[in-house]
């Protein structure tokens, strides 16, 4: 479906239009999802490319694509160029959409799972932490985004060897995910089954 409306629209609209380049981004997307990253890539930059010429650098939709390529990078285990993309996406959407728009909240997040990546644990934390308190008061204690970080503080926690800290974040998420969720989806079932490891060591350690 993609392709035939990438094709349609390439011939009534041209390969620079914005239209065009929105499924060019999708195909990335998808290209991700199916495990294709070398194929992601190059629609990712095509995108990116025509996104910066016609749009701006720094125009919102062009933003979305930095994101994406960051996402993309870490994907490949490229944490510093996945950093750069991250950067260079997170001082964008500040500047264009705010402090606390959820698109620059999602960047925050991303840069907090980077860093978590690359070991920088206190860096981290303070993005994780950024990241909730924004998305606590832009998205409400119960939004699947805030639950997301919520997670992602437990799972730093551990890593730091915090694990009663990291005991709260689950039990928050956990309770969370089964009120929007329900007890037998993949995320609820996740947390739990990180919940019941943690609760097996501390029990070790006590």
């Amino acid at each position: 479906m993609y392709q035939r409306a990438l094709i349609g629209r390439e011939k009534a609209l041209g390969p620079e239009n914005t239209s065009t380049l929105g499924i060019v981004n999708n195909l990335g997307i998808l290209y991700v999802a199916q495990g294709k990253l070398e194929r992601a890539a190059e629609m990712y930059q095509r995108a990116l490319s025509g996104r910066e010429k016609t749009l701006g650098p720094e125009y919102p939709p062009t933003l979305s694509i930095v994101n994406n390529i960051g996402n993309l990078f870490r994907m490949q285990g490229k944490l510093e160029p996945a950093e750069q993309m991250y950067q260079r996406a997170l001082l964008g959407r500040e500047k264009a959409l705010g402090l606390e728009h959820t698109f620059t909240l999602g960047t925050v997040n991303n840069l907090g799972n980077l860093y978590k990546d690359q070991g920088k644990l206190e860096k981290a934390e303070e993005m994780y932490q950024r990241a909730l308190t924004g998305r606590e008061k832009v998205l409400g204690l119960e939004h699947m985004f805030t639950l997301n970080t919520v997670g992602n503080l437990g799972l730093l926690y551990k890593d730091q060897g915090r694990l009663k800290k990291a005991q709260e974040m689950y039990q928050r998420a956990l309770a969370g995910f089964k009120k929007i969720l329900g007890s037998d989806h993949n995320k609820t079932r996740w947390v739990r089954g990180k919940l019941d490891e943690l609760n097996m060591q501390i029990e070790r350690d006590e």
